[in-house]
């Protein structure tokens, strides 16, 4: 089955999350992708999380995001190199970097070079706070980000203060929106037969998805605070909560799931009390009736809980660990994991986070070895054998 970007090249210079994060989701959609690397490789191949990973050059973390990709290895400060490139624009569809703004202008293949050569190419450029305005220049890394963002300052404990989310979410995130941008402007090209620049900030890219709060700003001048594990709702039973075993994240929001909650807790006689009578008095009364919660939550373990309040219309769940949820059921009927059988054993990725009725995204096969591709690459844009044997020597490849 035809997948949505299949036919789609894309010359791909990201390096490390954000930018990596965008061209794999395009790439397990059928896109091409030529990642372009210097002659050693990026320096996420060799993360320090795993030595057996990091010395083959296929740290995980590398692996999580280049799967279905071509490796292309060039010294981009050589002449022949950069003339490298810029045949090869002139065949593909999409080019991603994720430089500081400038580098790839002083390299000689930036957007207005390239676009040059190729009037309908799409070129993406992430970068952390965009190609113009005041702190185009300055370095944009994840937690910075958060920090910047606003999202540290709505995560964590009043007690304990700011922490950074758990994940790269800022680098993710405007992976996310890269590649939605680079689709936008595709489907765009559909229609104009246009080429464009496409400006991806992490900072605009962040905000974009915290809308809510931006809005609970400027239109109700509410000041967010170190929220904890309160959700957005506000509601005194939508927080994390003491079980038998552990915790327990309640998501209960409305009043037919307040009474749920309390019914299969045993506690159908606070549903009298007034001071639950309301979100409000809930709210006011907050400790007196965790203190209930928790004192039924005692009796059994968070798992337990999760079934029977699940069944009772309660919305919950326990904690899962990274190492349980790939195995969870709903996630192993959905094949939401995909497996692939490699030189080195099975190995397991999270693939596209949506599903299509035909031609979805789909991992074909794992990260490449740095340069894996090079050759085949070169041969594409009518190097023989002999042409790249010399650009080896010269190590221009």
């Amino acid at each position: 089955m035809t997948r949505p970007f299949e036919g789609v090249k894309i010359l791909d210079f990201t390096q490390v999350l954000a930018g990596p994060y965008a061209s794999y989701q395009l790439a397990l959609l059928g896109a091409d992708v030529i990642k372009v690397e210097r002659r050693e490789g990026e320096d996420m191949r060799r993360t320090p999380l795993s030595r057996e990973w990091a010395e083959r050059g296929l740290a995980p973390a590398f692996q999580a995001v280049n799967g279905n990709k071509r490796s292309l290895t060039l010294d981009l400060q050589k002449p022949e190199a950069i003339a490298i490139v810029k045949k090869l624009a002139a065949t593909v569809d999409v080019v991603m970097e994720n430089f500081r703004p400038g580098v790839m202008d002083k390299l000689g293949i930036g957007y207005e070079a390239l676009s040059a050569i190729n009037p309908k190419l799409i070129y993406c450029a992430v970068s952390g706070f965009g190609q113009t305005g005041p702190d185009r220049l300055r370095p944009g890394y994840d937690g910075k980000v958060q920090a910047l963002s606003g999202i540290m300052a709505i995560t964590g404990h009043p007690e304990t203060g700011p922490t950074r989310a758990g994940f790269a979410v800022c680098d993710v995130l405007s992976g996310a929106t890269a590649a939605f941008a680079v689709s936008s402007a595709l489907y765009q090209r559909d229609r104009t037969a246009k080429g464009q620049l496409v400006d991806v900030s992490m900072l605009e890219a962040t905000l974009s998805f915290l809308s809510g709060q931006i809005a609970d700003w400027s239109v109700a001048g509410h000041r967010q605070q170190l929220s904890g594990n309160q959700a957005v709702s506000r509601k005194t039973t939508a927080n994390l909560f003491k079980a038998g075993d552990g915790y327990i994240l309640l998501a209960v929001n409305n009043e037919k799931q307040y009474r749920a909650l309390m019914g299969a807790l045993g506690r159908k006689d606070t549903l009298d009390d007034p001071r639950f009578a309301d979100w409000f008095a809930r709210n006011e009364n907050e400790p007196a009736l965790r203190a209930i919660i928790e004192e039924a939550l005692a009796a059994k373990s968070s798992r337990e809980w999760e079934t029977i309040l699940e069944d009772a219309g309660a919305p919950c769940a326990s904690i899962w660990k990274i190492e349980e949820v790939i195995d969870h059921p709903q996630i192993t009927a959905r094949g939401a994991i995909q497996e692939l059988d490699t030189p080195h054993g099975r190995l397991r990725f999270a693939g596209s986070g949506f599903r299509l009725a035909h031609g979805g995204g789909k991992l074909d096969r794992m990260a490449p070895e740095v340069g894996a591709d090079t050759d085949t690459v070169l041969r594409e844009i009518g190097f023989d054998a002999a042409a790249i044997a010399e650009l080896r020597a010269r190590e221009i490849v």
